[in-house]
């Protein structure tokens, strides 16, 4: 067996390590790169968990069920005997090769496989370190000092002969020429090869004892002699200064790789050479190689990037390129396939004979699902009239004059390239004199509670029922609570009326709503169901801010401390929909301004990680929502930003930061949730982000200028700006109305933060109208919560109304007509509004 010295070569033949030689002109870059992967090699980068619905695959065969099964390296995919399931065992044997790397662990493995094979038996996360410590350990010469000596003898061969201005703008050509010249410097009897005799005659004559650190000439041939002969060639040479001659084939420089979400993927670099470097891998510019993430953790003997169990944050771009030859690079275009997920309503409906009934589907999918129907199992497209009709590219079945024959169970399909997905949603036609149960649940009770407003106002609460503009209920200031018998909104001294005040309010899947009284210091529960105050749970002073976080049923409370917001706490509800026993629990952020947490949509149901930020600091914290602990700070110093407001999508995984800055322009930042790395600027994006609910569109509301810009964020990972539209409008709040003419397409609905006018753009085409003379909005003096002294509210999914409060009125907007639908009087401050859907 040869000498791990001798074969250091074989290490950068097969792209185990990258060489730190920092030769003249690349030693700047060598620095810069190895300083930052070194810093970054520390971080723990992790990422947003996404689950949905298994994509079904048939396992006809043993060989397909194992084909199907990704085991990471050190491991491989056997089927187990009593369950004939596939699984992963760590390999057992390793092939007989000698091609030695150095472990985190500190150990020496005498290839990649020993040491994947030890990560797996030990159950612990074993990379290949760059450090050549485990391989010439107590060597005067080390491999740091070796780098310098080749960058000494190229400075000093550049002394004596400069390249030619024709090679100017030619790094690699120049570097080629000097080595040449080197060659020819040191091969003192002109036979092709350097010898041992000659390099240490040269290194005598020209008195370099004292300039190479510990080194020597003779040194070449210890770390660079890849045959062993005991001589060097101008081929070896080039080699170890890492000229190398690559290529990369004009058709292969920009691939597409399609995968579905779930299945795992590998990327290969198609850049070729004899003896070339190892493969550099990046995303939006961040190298990957060093970053020892939970997705992207492996990178094999050939250099390739593996991908396991992939999700759309991980669409996008990445680029590959040898070490030391950033000029020739490859790119790689991943986009991932997610089959449809589809969301019926109502699931049932009693209709009386004569009046027109709706079947809403709503799918999403990448690709865009294909809709179609079916009336017990009969396809209904023969059978399409006036009077029954498709809308919204099939995502809405209209029976304009149902009769009893209409009767039945209407099949929605939803099916792309990767997959298909389906409900039924039950359609009874029946006069009023013969209610069945179905008919009863859904006209008494479901239209009872559900399907309404609720709005919190100073008069205490309202449920609206828009479609007839109709008041089903007011809970009065003096009701009271249930469990402690106190009044809802106790009486103030020296005020003649008694009047409720409230910040913030959630809706925790249609069971409870959990609002906040700022004054009263506490959090009140309201039983949908019973539509009463059923209790209060005590929270520290001030609580302004509630966000329910459905992944884990749990409601999060901002809550100032005072006025100033001199002492902000972050308290968390566990368990927020059982309705057992709610508690307060304390969590150790301190100086917490505000915090972020990503909502779910169909495809996105399960969220791991928020954001914390103080508007002071120039940072944000990202925290584990299930553990409620601090993960890491990624800092904005660089960029001068004071976080603002945040906002997510889950195609390509950006974070957009709206920043404040002191001393000039404000922006936006984008963060890659894959990395956690700052990408830089949204171009001169600047405003306050929102995401719609498919992921798919950005609109930035700047509130001093009016501006509104919208940015489709595509099924590549890509964002693009669609347009800039400028109005008047100072922007106080931003809502996604789903389209009733095109599916998968959104309106924005956009409230004034000063105006009485509410515009309403269409995305897809960017058609802006205003609906007039709302009233005026509340004063933001008498609405010291947040900014958003006007807000507009949707009504869900698949909701065709929306609510704006005035000073001391409400008003509802029909979505499906753009135009007003009514004024609700004597509702005063009623800037806090929860809907909720079918109960």
């Amino acid at each position: 067996m040869m000498t791990a010295r001798s074969f250091w070569c074989f290490l950068v033949l097969l792209g185990v390590f990258p060489l730190v030689t920092r030769a003249w002109m690349d030693v700047d870059r060598s620095r810069s790169l190895y300083s930052d992967v070194g810093r970054l090699h520390q971080e723990d980068s992790k990422r947003f968990e996404v689950t949905r619905r298994k994509v079904p695959y048939r396992q006809d065969s043993p060989h397909a069920s194992c084909e199907k099964k990704y085991c990471g390296r050190g491991s491989k995919c056997v089927l187990n005997r009593d369950t004939n399931q596939p699984e992963c065992r760590c390999v057992e044997d390793c092939k007989s090769s000698y091609m030695p790397v150095c472990g985190s662990d500190g150990r020496f493995y005498e290839n990649h496989c020993q040491l994947h094979q030890a990560s797996c038996l030990q159950r612990k996360k074993i990379y290949i370190i760059h450090s050549k410590d485990c391989f010439f350990k107590g060597d005067t010469c080390t491999m740091a000092y070796y780098s310098q000596l080749k960058s000494i003898l190229l400075d000093l061969q550049a002394r004596r002969q400069s390249p030619p201005s024709s090679l100017a703008k030619d790094r690699v050509a120049q570097k080629r020429f000097l080595i040449e010249e080197l060659f020819k410097h040191l091969d003192l009897n002109s036979d092709g090869h350097l010898s041992s005799s000659e390099l240490a005659q040269l290194m005598k004559k020209e008195e370099l004892e004292d300039d190479l650190l510990g080194c020597t000439l003779e040194d070449l041939l210890q770390f660079d002699d890849y045959n062993n002969d005991g001589r060097l060639t101008l081929q070896e040479l080039y080699t170890a200064f890492q000229v190398v001659q690559l290529s990369l084939p004009e058709d292969q420089r920009v691939t597409v790789t399609t995968i579905t979400v779930g299945l795992s993927t590998v990327l290969t670099c198609s850049i070729r050479g004899a003896l070339r470097p190892p493969i550099i891998w990046k995303r939006n510019g961040v190298v990957l190689n060093f970053l020892d993430l939970e997705d992207i953790n492996d990178f094999g003997e050939d250099d390739s990037l593996y991908i396991t169990k992939v999700t759309t944050i991980h669409m996008g771009n990445y680029t590959c390129h040898a070490y030391g030859y950033e000029e020739l690079y490859q790119t790689h275009i991943l986009q991932v396939n997610v089959p449809p997920v589809i969301r019926v309503y109502p699931e049932t409906q009693a209709q009386e004979p004569g009046v027109s009934a709706s079947l809403k589907c709503h799918a999403e999918g990448i690709p865009n699902p294909r809709i179609t129907w079916l009336k017990n199992g009969i396809d209904i497209v023969p059978k399409l009239s006036k009077q029954l009709s498709l809308l919204a590219n099939g995502s809405e079945l209209h029976i304009s004059s149902v009769r009893y024959e209409d009767t039945g169970a209407y099949t929605c399909i939803a099916k792309n390239e990767v997959g298909v997905d389906e409900d039924i949603s039950s359609l009874f036609i029946e006069d009023s004199a013969r209610k069945t149960l179905a008919n009863i649940l859904w006209r008494e009770e479901g239209l009872s509670v559900g399907n309404m407003f609720y709005v919190f106002s100073d008069d205490g609460i309202t449920v609206l029922q828009p479609n007839e503009c109709e008041i089903q209920r007011r809970i009065r200031p003096e009701e009271r609570i249930f469990t402690s018998y106190e009044e809802l909104c106790p009486r103030v001294e020296d005020e003649d009326t008694q009047s409720c005040l409230w910040a913030s309010a959630v809706n925790v899947r249609d069971k409870y709503i959990y609002v906040t009284q700022p004054k009263q210091n506490r959090v009140i529960i309201i039983d949908i169901q019973t539509q009463k105050a059923i209790q209060s749970l005590d929270v520290d002073p001030l609580p302004t801010k509630l966000h329910y976080d459905k992944s884990h049923d749990q409601v999060w409370v901002l809550s100032w401390g005072d006025m100033r917001q001199s002492s902000p706490t972050l308290q968390v509800i566990p368990e927020a929909s059982a309705g057992e026993d709610p508690h307060v629990i304390h969590t150790p952020f301190e100086g917490v301004d505000d915090f972020f947490i990503p909502p779910t949509n169909l495809i996105i149901n399960h969220v791991r990680f928020g954001f914390i930020f103080n508007r002071t600091k120039q940072a944000v914290h990202k925290i584990d929502l299930e553990t409620v602990t601090h993960i890491k700070t990624i800092d904005l110093k660089a960029y001068s930003c004071v976080p603002q407001a945040m906002a997510y999508t889950h195609l390509g995984g950006y974070y957009f930061v709206q920043c404040r800055r002191k001393r000039s322009a404000a922006l936006q930042l984008i963060i890659d949730s894959v990395t956690d790395t700052v990408i830089g600027p949204n171009g001169a994006v600047a405003g306050t982000p929102h995401v719609s609910p498919d992921g798919r569109y950005l609109v930035s509301a700047e509130q001093g200028s009016g501006s509104i810009n919208v940015q489709a964020l595509t099924v590549r990972g890509e964002i693009k700006l669609i347009y800039d539209l400028k109005t008047n409008i100072h922007v106080s709040d931003v809502t996604f109305q789903p389209s009733f003419t095109e599916g998968n397409q959104y309106y924005i609905y956009a409230t004034s933060h000063l105006q009485t006018d509410v515009l309403f753009v269409e995305l897809s085409t960017g058609i802006m109208n205003v609906l007039k003379n709302l009233k005026d909005p509340i004063t933001s003096k008498d609405w010291p919560w947040s900014s958003y002294n006007r807000i507009m509210k949707d009504s869900g999914l698949f909701g065709q109304y929306l609510v704006t409060p005035a000073k001391d009125s409400l008003f509802v907007i029909n979505g499906r007509q753009n135009t007003l639908r009514c004024e609700v009087s004597g509702i005063r401050r009623g800037n806090t509004v929860v809907w909720v859907g079918e109960v």
